[in-house]
């Protein structure tokens, strides 16, 4: 096995244990999230003990100008990027591709959006836990109805603060991940777990594609008939 691989595994196996639990709390609406300092903290050390090195490459940049709802500007950023997954041991290489997308009314949009980028490249290459406790029994459900809207306009997420935003974007790709394996009902359980407002389930809602809210709707109309 080639240096790359054997140090993937190693953090894969040590974030296995513990994982990165939502330790941030939205001081507006209340729910924890997931911050890049928390995934950088967590990575780095054993990045350094397994000989890993992580080098981006921006392969593409979009900016696109929006008004806030009050009016001011806000930058709305995607980037392409490019991670080179390095061993020390034999200069081995993996790349790992992802977008990372952000919104800031200065000049920081594109550091946000490569910050996300780099925190899904990296939940996702080393299957990092979201919780230290995904024990079943521990969690009491309280049903969220899903917003049944046919369609959300996107200006209902853009309004909202951005550390709102970026706290949904992070909601939505973790509900991506679990329908891309086909599994609506943890997907729908976890965003019950979550006790959103309404005005966050509809900004969620904006995020999710036609056929994500189509399964979601189904299994709530089961849930409130049952």
């Amino acid at each position: 096995m080639s240096g790359v691989y054997k140090a993937i595994a190693a953090i894969t196996l040590e974030m296995s244990k513990d994982g990165i639990g939502k330790d941030r709390k939205n001081q507006q609406q209340g729910y924890n999230f997931r911050g890049i300092d928390d995934v950088y903290n967590s990575l780095s050390p054993m990045l350094a003990r397994n000989g890993l090195c992580i080098l981006p490459y921006v392969l593409e940049r979009d900016c696109v100008e929006r008004q806030s709802a009050k009016g001011g500007a806000l930058f709305y950023v995607t980037c392409k990027v490019r991670f080179d997954f390095v061993a020390a041991e034999d200069g081995s290489k993996h790349e790992v591709i992802t977008y990372g997308e952000a919104m800031d009314s200065g000049d920081k949009a594109t550091n946000k959006a490569m910050s996300a980028a780099f925190k899904y490249a990296c939940m996702q290459a080393f299957c990092i836990p979201t919780e230290g406790d995904n024990d079943a029994d521990a969690h009491t459900h309280e049903v969220v109805p899903t917003p049944n809207h046919k369609s959300v306009p996107r200006e209902v997420f853009d309004s909202m603060p951005l550390d709102v935003q970026t706290a949904l974007r992070d909601l939505a790709m973790e509900v991506t991940l679990l329908t891309h394996k086909g599994d609506y009902t943890g997907a729908y359980e976890h965003i019950e777990d979550q006790k959103l407002d309404a005005e966050s389930k509809t900004g969620l809602w904006a995020l999710l594609d036609s056929k994500q809210r189509s399964e979601l709707k189904k299994i709530s109309t089961t849930r409130k008939a049952a």
